[in-house]
């Protein structure tokens, strides 16, 4: 039964509409999925903050996690010399602080859960990465690997580095090296004001953006910086008024969340004609935020936007908005469906979901999907990826196909950096226990 669906799904792929194509994959995902569900599932533990100020981002997070995880499952789980296994997901609030997700951390711990998934603060990453340390080296029969999506702290693949953390976003610095690319480039940029979170991640986007800039702009001034404390400002007013008040003619910003959309508000409503510079400007209710002020003049950097082109790249946001059609939950992260299929490729070739193999296994591999190629660098576990630099643009006027969140407006490729040129060196000393 099994090799007639393929067989199918292979004759009519390339002459049937995308629908008929989609059902008789999931067709064959639901048979393989139904012998693998007579096997334990591998658990995947996402500690992330689902309540509070930033719970938009976690349920995005955990929104793209399912379709992945969904995905996977519907081609038959992973494979291991037992049988196929399916993935299952179970999330843990850790209420975007580090003594809850702490906490949460045992939670997994006591049940045994392999494999966590956290990214949305780098002073969590950190707190886990450290617990997770002393927990491995303490209970070797029941190791966990942590596979970071979002926390872009360098210190994660540098100094704190771990052999138990692999890390599938571009780091800070590597974020803000494609950034100031552009800024170099640009010869209206003349003043540029920082501003960002008083966390780890927040106070390193404001120092590497001084450092890059004195490097590449030395003629660029420093109008003015400021560090607040992270999604506890309600009124941004006060921050806009000074970065108009210092006559700075962009913004650099790695704020992510209601930090970023309340920030860019502000502005908005001070009646400032602005470029921002931003880490997370494409999504979470930023662009609505930003209106018309924010075309050509606003940017975000990311491993991947909607508007990149080619058939591939369409078919994956196609997907994604056919599970998620509500326009507020229009926030496809690539690099999770990355992560999670790098994970799954590990776990088949190490034949066993123990922490030190699939380690051995995740840290020499690479990944092609036919529109985005990565590799994982061993040295510090830090994945070598593309990154873009895409500037808003308003739909109706024609520059792209997709907008973000029903906005009317999205974001078009200024700058493409290969993965290859996105690396940056380590001083990660990495002691493997395995």
């Amino acid at each position: 039964m099994l090799n007639t669906i393929q067989r199918k799904l292979l004759l009519f792929r390339s002459r049937t509409p995308l629908l008929l194509a989609t059902a008789l994959l999931i067709a064959h995902g639901i048979a393989q999925a139904a012998v693998a569900s007579t096997l334990p599932p591998i658990r995947l533990a996402m500690i992330e903050g689902l309540s509070g100020s930033f719970t938009n981002a976690g349920e995005a997070v955990q929104r793209n996690l399912q379709l992945a995880i969904e995905m996977i499952n519907a081609r038959g789980g992973v494979k291991l010399p037992d049988g196929r296994h399916l993935l299952a997901l179970t999330t843990f609030d850790n209420k975007q602080n580090v003594e809850d997700a702490l906490t949460e951390f045992r939670h997994v711990t006591d049940q045994h859960i392999p494999f966590v998934l956290q990214g949305n603060s780098s002073a969590v990453a950190l707190a886990l990465t450290e617990a997770i340390n002393k927990h491995n080296q303490r209970m070797p029969d029941n190791r966990v690997l942590f596979l970071n999506y979002s926390a872009v702290d360098p210190a994660l693949t540098n100094e704190k580095c771990s052999p138990w953390h692999f890390r599938f976003d571009a780091s800070s610095d590597m974020r803000m090296n494609a950034l100031t690319e552009v800024i170099q480039g640009d010869t209206q940029a003349k003043k540029i004001y920082l501003i960002g979170q008083d966390y780890s991640f927040g106070r390193q986007v404001v120092k590497s953006a001084r450092t890059m800039l004195a490097n590449k702009r030395p003629d660029i001034q420093i109008a003015g910086e400021d560090l607040h404390p992270i999604g506890k400002i309600k009124d941004f007013a006060p921050y806009a008024a000074k970065i108009k008040a210092s006559g700075a003619d962009a913004v650099i910003t790695g704020n992510w969340g209601n930090d970023l959309t309340l920030l860019i508000k502000a502005t908005r409503d001070a009646g400032m004609n602005i470029k921002f510079y931003t880490f997370y400007a494409n999504a979470l209710g930023a662009p609505a935020a930003i209106g018309d002020a924010g075309v050509g003049r606003v940017r975000a950097v990311a491993e991947w936007h909607p508007n990149v082109g080619g058939k591939e790249s369409d078919a994956f946001y196609q997907r994604f908005r056919q599970r998620y059609p509500d326009s507020k939950d229009d926030y496809a992260h690539l690099r999770l469906y990355v992560m999670l299929d790098m994970l799954v490729s590990a776990i088949e070739k190490a034949r066993t979901t123990q922490a030190a193999a699939v380690a051995r296994s995740l840290e020499t591999a690479s990944y092609d999907n036919g529109f985005y190629q990565a590799r994982m660098r061993a040295e510090d576990h830090q994945l070598l990826q593309p990154l873009y630099v895409s500037v808003m643009q308003k739909k109706s006027d024609g520059g792209i196909r997709f907008d973000n969140e029903g906005s009317g407006y999205g974001f078009k490729t200024e700058r493409y950096t290969e993965s290859r040129l996105t690396a940056l060196p380590t001083s990660c000393k990495m002691i493997r226990e395995y």
